[in-house]
């Protein structure tokens, strides 16, 4: 029988990368990356944000290229990856602590699709931007990325 873990998401970096390198001289980069699913409250016909945080985690070559291009909270962001789950003690409490990973194997920068209108109050709906390059990050959703943010 073979097995599959691997999850896609698309999102907003909720902030800057984090780079560190471990006791064994290992490159690794952390953020978080927000998804939000758009719903209409059936009782209410309000339109409802949900929004899931996800810890993403990258190691070695794709953790130096995510520092080289230094991306920032804000930036829309495809990842692809596996879920981790992993327990640590707290040495000075004892406490148990669960964590859950995104394992990131590959990433792309996303922009919104062309005729995206920021003032209209649509959430943009963003293409996958390969023309972006090392270096070239591609343009936030609004003048201030903040008024796009889900958070």
């Amino acid at each position: 029988m073979a097995y599959l873990n691997k999850i896609m998401l698309m999102g907003n970096l909720g902030k800057d990368a984090e780079v560190r390198m471990t006791q064994n001289n290992k490159k690794r980069v952390s953020f978080s990356l927000a998804t939000t699913r758009r719903f209409r409250n059936p009782t209410t016909g309000e339109t409802q944000d949900d929004t899931q945080w996800h810890n993403i985690v990258a190691w070695d070559r794709l953790a130096e290229r995510i520092e080289k291009l230094g991306i920032r909270k804000g930036t829309p962001l495809f990842v692809e990856g596996r879920v981790s789950y992993r327990q640590w003690n707290d040495p000075q409490t004892g406490q148990k602590h669960n964590v859950t990973e995104i394992l990131m194997d590959n990433f792309e920068f996303l922009a919104p699709r062309s005729g995206y209108n920021a003032d209209s109050g649509e959430r943009p709906v963003f293409d996958t931007a390969s023309e972006f390059g090392a270096g070239n990050l591609p343009p936030p959703p609004s003048n201030d990325p903040d008024d796009q943010m889900p958070f």
